[in-house]
């Protein structure tokens, strides 16, 4: 009897081929996550942008007034 390991008690799995959905899936999921790195350098970008402008106006801006009608 053959001495038996892990080597050869187990059969080793076979890979199967990828799938053409597979192949879509996975070029899909690429395509979405370059997208959401895009979207999120954008914002963090824009969010700097506007934290700076913030910065940069006064705190307390004068409100404008609306001129009141007379009554007739």
């Amino acid at each position: 009897m053959a001495k038996l390991n892990k080597d050869t008690l187990f059969k080793a799995t076979q890979t199967r081929a990828e799938t053409v959905m597979d192949k879509t899936t996975r070029v899909v999921r690429e395509m979405l996550d370059t997208e959401t790195e895009q979207r999120e350098a954008k914002t963090q970008r824009l969010r700097k942008t506007r934290l700076e402008r913030d910065a940069a106006t006064p705190d307390d801006p004068k409100p404008k007034t609306r001129a009141r009608k007379k009554p007739v």
